[in-house]
C-alpha cells in the first residue's frame, strides 16, 4: 500500500515559505529569487547541478546558514527576525534533519542516538523511552538498541539518522542525499521507510537529490538553478 497523500494544499497553512531568497559567497550569486512553499504532509524534491547550492539551499531552510536577500517563513514567524538562540530553539522543536553522511554520534549506541533530540527538549522519563522504542521499530531497528554505530551497516546507520529526525515529532523534515551513500537494493529501502515514517508523522519533506528514483516519489520536483527554482 502506498503512503497515504496530503491533503490539498489549500486546505492547510504552509510548513514553510521561501519569497525571493538569494544567497552570495564572495560577493558572486549561489543562487537567486528563490521562492517556494510546501505544506504539512508535502514531500517537494529539490534537484539541479552539482554546485548550484542544493545543500546551501536546504541549510538556509533550516537556518543552520545565513542568506543575503529574500525571506523565509515558518508557522507565521520570519527566520531572519529571530536571534541565534531562538533560531537554534525552533531547529530543536520543529526540524528534523536526515544528511548523505549520517551524522549518528560514534560513541553513543542506537538508542541513545535517536533519544538525543527528545533529550535536548528535556524529555527523558518513560513517555520519552516509549516513543524512542516505537520509532526504532517502526524503522526495523527494534533490539538493535545497544549496537554501536560501527557494528551497523550503512543501511541500518541511515536508519538510525531517520527514526532520530522524528522521534521528535517535527513539523518540517529536510533530508540532504540521504541515499547518496547507499547501494540501490538499500537506498530504494531507505527512501520507502522515509516517505512512509513522513506521511504518517504529517511532516513536510524537502528533499534535495541526484537520484532520479528518489524524485520520482515526490508530489513536486523543483529544479534550483542559480537563477531561481523552476517546475
Amino acid at each position: 500500500m502506498s503512503p497515504t497523500r496530503p491533503a490539498s494544499p489549500a486546505a492547510t497553512p504552509p510548513a514553510i515559505s521561501v519569497q525571493g531568497l538569494g544567497k552570495h559567497y564572495a560577493g558572486a550569486p549561489v543562487f537567486e529569487h528563490v521562492s517556494l512553499t510546501v505544506h504539512p504532509g508535502e514531500f517537494v524534491a529539490i534537484i539541479g547541478e552539482s554546485g548550484v547550492g542544493k545543500s546551501t539551499l536546504l541549510n538556509c531552510l533550516a537556518a543552520l546558514d545565513h542568506w543575503d536577500e529574500g525571506r523565509i517563513d515558518v508557522q507565521g514567524t520570519d527566520l531572519a527576525s529571530l536571534d541565534e538562540t531562538a533560531r537554534a530553539l525552533w531547529r530543536r522543536q520543529q526540524v528534523g534533519f536526515v544528511f548523505q553522511a549520517f551524522h549518528v554520534l560514534p560513541h553513543l549506541d542506537v538508542r541513545q542516538n535517536v533519544a538525543l533530540p527528545l533529550m535536548l527538549l528535556g524529555q527523558s522519563g518513560p513517555a520519552a523511552q516509549e516513543r524512542v522504542s516505537a520509532m526504532l521499530a517502526a524503522v526495523g531497528l527494534a533490539g538493535l538498541g545497544e549496537r554501536l554505530p560501527q557494528q551497523l551497516s550503512g543501511g541500518q546507520l541511515q536508519r538510525v539518522a531517520i527514526a532520530r529526525a522524528l522521534v521528535h515529532r517535527p513539523g518540517l523534515l529536510l533530508a540532504d542525499e540521504p541515499t547518496g551513500n547507499l547501494d540501490p537494493q538499500t537506498a530504494s529501502q531507505v527512501m520507502a521507510l522515509l516517505l512512509q515514517q513522513t506521511r504518517e508523522h504529517g511532516a513536510a519533506l524537502v528533499l534535495v537529490t541526484h537520484s532520479e528514483a528518489a524524485a520520482a516519489q515526490a508530489d513536486r520536483v523543483l529544479r534550483l538553478t542559480a537563477q531561481g527554482i523552476a517546475t
